[in-house]
Order: C-alpha cells, then structure tokens, then sequence
C-alpha cells in the first residue's frame, strides 16, 4: 500500500489537477498510479507532463527515451518505473523481450542505441561526473550536443518519478517487474 495516498479517480484529486489527469486518461485509456500520484500536488503534475511533453518532441527516438528511462529504473532501483516502462516499451515502443532485459541491464542490442543507454546509467550513476571518455564514446555514436542534453534531461525526468514511486512505495499497476538493487 502506497505510503502516501493516490487519489481514486479524478473527481477525488485536487481540482487544480483534474484537467490534466483527464488528458492522462485520453492518452492512456486509464490513469497510472503515478500520475494520480502526482497530482497530489498539481503543480508536481504540470511540471512533469510539461516536461515528458517537450521531450516527446525531442530528437531521440521514442525506442531511445524507453530504453534510457529502463536503464535508468533499474539503476535507482525502481520497480514501478521498471514495471511500467516495461511495459510501455514493448506496447508502445515495440521492443521485444531481449532488448528490455538488455536495456534493464544497462545495454542495448542496437549499437547506437547503446551507447546512449550506457552514457545515460553513467550519468545515473555518477550523478552527472563523467569523465570526457564517456561524453566522447557517445559523441561517437553520434549522437549532437542536443541530443547529449535530451539523455541528460531523461536521466533527470526518470530519476525523480524513480524517486516519488520509491518515497511512496506506489502500488504497481502494471506487470510487475521487480528491481534488483545494487549497493
């Protein structure tokens, strides 16, 4: 059970939050926990779909924001955000079984994909400190200084819903995926 409580429905959120959570539903067809979650603060609900929303219009592929927030769930050790982007990766991203093992891993079978994936868990891991091997292994994947930037602003987005979901203990809503902590 949730440590802090998730509004039921939208009728039970703070009005503020509603006419979001509602496009959450159209795009959806249900609303996840976290987003209800979320929008326990309308504010906390705006800046995070404002922020998923610009991104979404970013350079990366839709395959690379999903293989990168997997990467990321696992490192934090999330297990709603490896449950949900599980999910979402094969349904929405329509990648298969062995890629999402291998992006939970911290890798991609795609080799530019890859090195995206990997400087992504760096930057998770090292909390931003990369060393210039690391900028320049992904600078010669090819990905631009934009493109570099958007991994950057994933790391972040990814992190702090890893973040709200373990502070909660969201309950999951979607197959589960149990993470695997490393200390």
């Amino acid at each position: 059970m949730s440590r802090i409580a998730i509004p039921s429905s939208i009728d039970q959120a703070p009005a503020a939050a509603r006419a979001n959570l509602a496009k959450v539903e159209k795009q959806f067809g249900t609303i996840p926990n976290l987003f209800r979650l979320a929008a326990t603060s309308p504010v906390a609900l705006e800046g995070y779909l404002g922020l998923l929303d610009a991104l979404g219009r970013g350079k990366l592929s839709v395959g690379t924001r999903a293989r990168i927030a997997l990467a990321v769930a696992a490192v934090n050790g999330c297990s709603y955000c490896l449950s949900a982007h599980s999910y979402l990766g094969k349904n929405f991203a329509k990648l298969d079984e062995i890629e999402l093992a291998a992006n939970r891993a911290g890798r991609s079978g795609d080799a530019r994909a890859d090195a995206a994936v990997r400087f992504a868990v760096s930057v998770t891991e090292k909390r931003g400190h990369i060393d210039d091997a690391e900028l320049a292994a992904v600078r010669d994947a090819g990905y631009s200084d934009a493109e570099i930037i958007e991994i950057v602003q994933h790391v972040a987005l990814n992190s702090w819903t890893n973040y709200l979901n373990e502070v909660a203990r969201t309950d999951i809503d979607f197959p589960v995926v149990a993470a695997r902590l490393v200390a």
